[in-house]
């Protein structure tokens, strides 16, 4: 078996979704957020978190997923990898669970109609629950978030 790795399980409509707590700063509630000129329609702008300008990504923009109104469970992860920075807007930050490395499965191509690209792989919670966790990786990946690239710089 492998290693216990802890994950922060969100969810994105009906689907639970996981990114690991080592790439995550803090859980917010929404606050409002400054729009950003000539970002692509899933960067929402940017936020003043405590002196730190943070670009702010919704997912289910990023997802190709059909949008949806905030609500009171609505949250923003503030997670990091390599040298960025971001906020991600999903619809409830539910829990912290543990997953052994060795459970986990490649994720098949298209899960939930997301790419695998942006996938790490899938983990069993229980008999009829998976987790999807997420490849933050290629979610932040410069290249395809040119407009980030050139705000920050």
């Amino acid at each position: 078996m492998g290693e216990d790795l802890k994950f922060i399980m969100f969810s994105l409509g009906n689907e639970s979704y996981g990114v690991e707590v080592d790439h995550v700063n803090t859980i917010e509630r929404m606050v409002p957020i400054t729009r950003v000129p000539k970002t692509p329609s899933f960067i929402k702008g940017v936020i003043n978190l405590r002196g730190s300008v943070l670009p702010i990504i919704d997912l289910r923009g990023r997802f190709g997923l059909e949008e949806s109104e905030y609500t009171e469970q609505t949250r923003i992860i503030i997670v990091f990898i390599k040298d960025i920075e971001v906020g991600l807007i999903v619809d409830a930050a539910n829990d912290v669970i543990d997953i052994n490395s060795g459970s986990i499965e490649s994720a098949p191509e298209v899960v939930g109609g997301i790419r695998a690209k942006y996938l790490h792989g899938i983990a069993k919670i229980d008999q009829d629950r998976v987790l999807v966790l997420l490849n933050l990786t290629e979610v932040l990946n410069k290249n395809e978030i040119v407009q980030l690239e050139e705000f920050e710089g």
